[in-house]
């Protein structure tokens, strides 16, 4: 058996060839398996890529700048039945990559590192990461997709061909990290983690810029898991404008103009937001990172669409036709002054809200046009 280590490096020319020199060759001789190297020249504007090759590595390179399209060109290229990645910056003990072989050896189809059951050495994790960034992302992809990993974003992992190819992997960027492991969950891989020390970078400058990539990672998991991060909050919002509406309605409008108008906002906001939830879960289903369940499953559904545009239309012609009405009693009235706030607001709120179920089931329709049989998958 083969076991292809793959190093995804971008100007790392005065780090790569000590980071080369620590991979353990004669340790995973001994265990059986050749070993191939593949170090994924990223676009570099130095000589990593001449560095990595005179120190024995294969070399290939790969013009898309990100982290994921780094690691799958990598992967593409490798030989070997186990795949092994690691950061090419000198910050993971490759003496330790026996340890993860082992793990797969035993049974396991996906092997995590993890630096926070292990030992950070100072300066080589900010605080910032260290104690808010990656325990609250890892914590919120445990909570939704049930992991069970301690340390999410680890660099160092290992797992074998037959998994990965099973895998349904799609992003670029540094939330590459975090598909690996919800993609791992989804499809019931064994999973198993192993304590790393984790180093000061040796040379090159950091690639991670901590808020944007954060982000990345936030918005793909809440692409994956719309209902928690949007629906949720939106229902929320939404019910409680409209329980607040129909509450002044019946206790009247005209003296609670302020409660009114929060009622209004609240309901216009709410539905904007839990909308949005059903855009990201219809988009993810339609690119194969979602099930067809529930909501959705009527969604998709195009007779549920054109009843969806009915009820659209009928909600924008009633916030119409209150508008109209108050347009008629100011003409009558010989254009004088209005008391009509609460109406008003009434007539916004409806037409609003017809227009957003409006636009969500045009939204729908099109990502429906170019969704063919194959994609009607459950």
């Amino acid at each position: 058996m083969k076991v292809s280590i793959v190093f995804a490096a971008l100007n790392e020319g005065d780090v790569i060839e000590s980071t080369l020199r620590e991979i353990p060759f004669k340790e995973i001789k001994e265990m059986g398996f050749e070993t191939e190297v593949i170090v994924v020249d990223n676009s570099s504007v130095d000589d990593t890529g001449l560095i990595a090759r005179k120190a024995g590595a294969k070399v290939v390179l790969e013009e898309k700048k990100g982290y994921g399209h780094a690691y799958m060109r990598g992967f593409r290229e490798a030989g070997g039945d186990i795949l092994v990645m690691v950061d090419a910056d000198g910050t993971y003990p490759l003496s330790d990559i026996p340890r993860f072989l082992e793990k797969i050896t035993d049974g396991a189809d996906f092997v995590i590192g993890s630096r926070l059951a292990g030992r950070i050495h100072e300066g080589a994790m900010p605080w910032l990461h260290r104690y808010v960034g990656n325990p609250l992302l890892t914590g919120i992809l445990n909570i939704l997709f049930k992991t069970g990993v301690s340390d999410a974003h680890c660099g160092m992992r290992a797992f074998t061909r037959e998994a990965f190819q099973g895998l349904n992997l799609k992003t670029s960027g540094m939330e590459f990290a975090s598909e690996l492991v919800i993609e791992a969950s989804r499809k019931k891989l064994k999973i198993k983690e192993v304590p790393v020390d984790y180093f000061p970078r040796k040379g090159g400058r950091p690639k991670l810029n901590s808020f944007e990539d954060g982000w990345r990672h936030l918005r793909f998991m809440a692409l994956y898991r719309p209902i928690p991060f949007l629906f949720i909050p939106g229902a929320f919002l939404f019910s409680l404008g409209l329980a607040l509406l129909l509450t002044l309605l019946l206790h009247g409008l005209e003296q609670r103009m302020h409660s009114l108008i929060l009622a209004g906002f609240l309901s216009v906001v709410g539905f904007q937001i839990l909308s949005t939830g059903l855009y990201f879960k219809v988009y993810g289903v339609v690119h194969g990172v979602g099930s067809r369940t529930g909501l959705t499953r009527r969604l998709l559904d195009y007779h549920s669409l054109e009843l969806e545009l009915v009820l659209g239309f009928l909600l924008f012609m009633s916030g119409l036709f209150i508008g109209l009405g108050i347009i008629y009693g100011w003409v009558s009235s010989g254009f004088g002054s209005l008391s009509e706030v609460g109406a008003a607001v009434v007539s916004l709120v409806l037409a609003s809200l017809g227009l957003q179920v409006i636009f969500l089931a045009l939204f729908v329709s099109v990502l429906l046009l170019n969704w063919d049989s194959g994609g009607m998958r459950e």
